[in-house]
């Protein structure tokens, strides 16, 4: 009975997982936005050649991610995760050090490489490997984490610019943020169920509900090489580009709230309602694509987006519909973590998943390569969001298409007999 009653193991992965994203995003990535404006005007820097430090970010995610998969495969992934978080976080923290703009250049590089393991790729392989069943909602309690810690983080963040100024802000994030997530990944993280003598979450119920073989079960799918030369693989790549895209606002909504009047606390609180957004976005397309599938949620989270978009641009000056629509904003911003490796296996399968992933992701590095200093420079040209938010409504428009192309591509591998 004693047996029957323990949590497997599979849950303490997640639990370290919500802890390592949830600090490392909520409290790294996403804060960057709000050291735009406050160090634009300290150093006299202009908003698109700060940005434009995301964007050599994303040139070294995309160079780096096939090298980070085969990385993943071969190292031991507690020792990837600790030197990563160094990376990600230290490099914060220094940027806290920096008189000059080439400062976050230089530092953008390794922050860049350690946010690849910690952010992007640790989470859906370990779910991958560890659930069987509910994996969709494990995806959206770890994508969810990183909006309950950023709605707590991004108006700390907020008051601790304002209080003790953005250079001290730097470095108190990025040494909390090690001090926790070291300590969390040395005892929880494992690769495999196999290290601790286990099959994964909900394997048993797999295997009775499917008279097959574990391994027929767990690799499932197309190979990686077949998913690279396929229209579904290219329409997921499209999707990945365009969400990263309408994500990649969320940088600038500070620098938006500034620019209509508003000072950089609400900046911050409007950043937390975002967060807070994230949060329970993230729950909710986890469970749906568990129950309606991975396909109809995304289309669900592309129609919503219309709503803030429309908000943002017709009465941003509204105090209170700004912060709603920031809000419903970070909950469609949600499908990406969520549902961006839901789609990848509900088209692809896990057969080669991560090597799939890690090259449909490359979308996500083009993206931040092109919107997030693209943003910057629209502001700087115009003094105004507005062409940015139509360009996003578009974006939306345009990722339901590429969705159904997806799912067209799918059948297509399924009827030629490639999927196997």
């Amino acid at each position: 009975m004693s047996k029957k009653k323990k949590i497997h193991y599979a849950w303490w992965i997640l639990l370290g997982l919500v802890i390592m994203v949830g600090l490392a995003k909520g409290g790294i990535s996403t804060a960057g936005g709000l050291f735009l404006a406050p160090v634009t005007e300290d150093l006299g820097i202009g908003m698109g050649s700060l940005s434009l430090y995301f964007s050599i970010s994303s040139v070294v995610t995309m160079l780096f991610l096939p090298i980070a998969g085969k990385m993943m495969a071969k190292y031991n992934i507690r020792t990837l995760l600790v030197v990563s978080i160094i990376l990600q976080a230290g490099s914060f923290a220094m940027f806290g050090l920096m008189n000059s703009v080439w400062g976050w250049y230089l530092f953008s590089i390794p922050m860049a490489i350690g946010s690849i393991f910690v952010t992007q790729m640790a989470g859906p392989v370990l779910i991958n490997n560890w659930f069987k069943k509910h994996s969709g909602l494990a995806m959206g309690i770890m994508v969810a984490a990183g909006g309950a810690f950023g709605a707590i983080l991004q108006p700390m963040a907020g008051n601790l610019i304002s209080s003790e100024g953005w250079r001290n802000t730097y470095i108190i994030l990025g040494v909390a943020v090690m001090a926790i997530v070291i300590p969390v990944v040395i005892l929880t993280i494992r690769m495999s169920p196999k290290q601790k003598g286990l099959q994964p979450y909900g394997m048993n119920e797999v295997n009775t509900k499917v008279k097959t073989s574990t391994q027929t079960v767990t690799s499932s799918g197309v190979t990686a090489a077949v998913a690279k030369k396929s229209s579904a693989f290219y329409a997921l790549l499209i999707f990945f580009f365009f969400i990263t895209s309408i994500g990649s606002f969320g940088q600038h909504v500070a620098p938006f709230a500034v620019g209509l009047g508003y000072d950089i606390k609400f900046a911050g609180n409007a950043m937390g309602g975002w967060q807070i957004g994230v949060l329970i976005g993230a729950l909710t397309f986890g469970i749906l694509s568990d129950k309606i599938g991975a396909k109809n949620t995304a289309i669900f989270a592309m129609l919503l987006g219309l709503v803030p978009v429309g908000i943002l641009i017709f009465i941003p000056e509204n105090a209170m519909m700004f912060n709603l629509a920031i809000g419903i904003y970070g909950f469609v911003v949600a499908s990406l973590g969520t549902l961006g490796p839901l789609l990848t296996s509900s088209i692809f399968g896990n057969k080669e998943y991560s090597q799939i992933y890690a090259s449909a992701v490359i979308g996500l590095a083009v993206a931040g390569i092109v919107a997030l200093p693209g943003y910057g420079y629209v502001f700087e040209l115009t003094g105004s969001y507005s062409f940015v938010l139509y360009a996003i409504a578009a974006m939306l428009v345009m990722n339901v298409v590429a969705i159904v192309i997806a799912f067209r591509g799918k059948k297509k591998l399924e009827k030629a007999g490639l999927w196997n």
